[in-house]
């Protein structure tokens, strides 16, 4: 469900990945380990919100991450 903060749209978790085709265990564990920088923003329940950006960085991550795997 779109969220609106400050006249920019935010996804939540779920949907960045599904956009992004990785799974949320996978992101996570990005997070945790520092592989990829945690988002921003947070709802009032502590839930991240991407930015469109935020997406297309963590789409560019996994391409990345799986041209490597293929070489």
């Amino acid at each position: 469900m779109p969220v609106t903060l400050n006249g920019q749209t935010y996804c939540q978790t779920a949907e960045a990945c599904a956009r992004a085709a990785i799974s949320k265990n996978t992101f996570l564990r990005w997070v945790r380990q520092g592989t990829f920088p945690d988002v921003r923003y947070r709802d009032r329940k502590g839930w991240r919100l991407f930015s469109s950006d935020d997406v297309e960085r963590l789409r560019a991550r996994v391409q990345e991450v799986r041209e490597t795997q293929q070489s």
